[in-house]
């Protein structure tokens, strides 16, 4: 994951916390985050590149809809970036 740019991570993150979602509902989710409008033209290259590096599925959900599921190698990496994230955030603050 350390391949990863922090809006891949997010996108990963969120296909992760969401049933099967489609692109728009990972877009309705960033766009809610980062309190601005995510622009088709970098959601779509960015989950393509998910798909590419093996993080998450694509799938046709029908003729016009996809849907993206992480694969079991992106829920472990998701694993191993908690982790190492828990490795450095003071839990006693």
């Amino acid at each position: 994951m350390y391949d990863l740019t922090g809006f891949q991570r997010d996108l990963l993150y969120v296909v992760s916390g969401l049933d099967n979602p489609h692109g728009l509902a990972i877009k309705d989710e960033l766009e809610d985050y980062y309190e601005k409008e995510i622009h088709h033209g970098r959601l779509y290259p960015n989950l393509d590149t998910l798909v590419e590096k093996g993080l998450i599925e694509k799938s046709q959900r029908d003729r016009r809809t996809n849907e993206y599921t992480t694969t079991r190698r992106g829920s472990r990496e998701i694993e191993a970036r908690t982790e190492w994230e828990a490795e450095y955030i003071d839990h006693d603050s």
